[in-house]
């Protein structure tokens, strides 16, 4: 089968939860595609999203067993691309204010990948952005 998008796609949190939640229906067919298609990654910064999101009880698990569970049933991996790296190019976003958002945007960017993410905002703003 050839593979269309990129080869390495980032997932926003939301998406993450989506997963493990087993909510597929939520994502698009361009979303779902490139899912099943790309090696599926994850930034650092979305586990520090999901502990943030269990702290104030939007989530019931942590993040250890969320990403445990997706990368036991779908491979995703948890990213470890340089902190200096992401922050540099995160100093030159400025469409958003949202740290996570930011820090997510500035990966995918500094890695050159796709990022699937049915926030609108980044979608207007991030080329890379899939959904």
């Amino acid at each position: 089968m050839e593979r269309t998008g990129p080869h390495v796609v980032y997932l926003d949190t939301h998406v993450v939860v989506w997963l493990y939640a087993g909510l597929k229906e939520k994502l698009t067919e361009r979303a779902a595609s490139a899912i099943e298609a790309a090696q599926l990654r994850v930034s650092q910064m979305v586990r520090l999203e999901l502990q943030y999101l269990r702290e104030i009880r939007r989530i019931t698990v942590g993040p250890s067993v969320l990403l445990n569970n997706l990368s036991a049933s779908i491979g995703i991996e948890v990213s470890d691309t340089d902190l200096n790296g992401i922050v540099g190019v995160a100093l030159k976003i400025e469409w958003t204010r949202d740290v996570f958002d930011r820090l997510l945007a500035a990966e995918v960017i500094l890695v050159n990948a796709g990022f699937i993410t049915a926030d609108h905002h980044i979608r207007n703003h991030l080329e890379q952005a899939i959904w």
